[in-house]
């Protein structure tokens, strides 16, 4: 019992992290293009690429919480923010996840687990 909840509440920070970093850039995103000429094509892999880092930092975080089983750690949060991230896409816009936005959520589950890897990696060194 005292394992899951120490599962539970690293997976949580993790998750906590990812969203409050993913509302900070969407913000800065939002204003940078609602008060400058940049067009969202043109973000489209600097967006692309600060999501994957967010998803990395999270992993990282729950990982370095966890102490160990870093990849089950990091991928549990990769997947329950999918999870999220689809209800609200289903539940909100009555939209399934295209081929597209799979691929990036598989590849966002696995970045969490490289994340949740190092973070317990160096979290054992300290």
């Amino acid at each position: 019992m005292e394992e899951s909840k120490h599962v539970g509440s690293s997976v949580l920070y993790g998750l906590i992290a990812i969203f409050i970093m993913l509302i900070t850039s969407s913000l800065f995103f939002s204003l940078l293009l609602r008060f400058t000429s940049i067009q969202e094509s043109s973000l489209q892999y600097i967006i692309t690429a600060v999501s994957f880092i967010t998803l990395f930092a999270g992993g990282f975080i729950s990982g370095g919480k966890g102490k160990e089983k870093g990849w089950f750690l990091g991928g549990l949060t990769g997947l329950i923010y999918s999870i999220i991230i689809f209800l609200f896409s289903f539940l909100g816009s009555d939209q399934l996840f295209t081929m597209e936005q799979t691929i990036y959520h598989v590849c966002y589950t696995l970045i969490c687990m490289m994340g949740g890897i190092l973070g317990v990696n160096l979290s054992k060194n300290n």
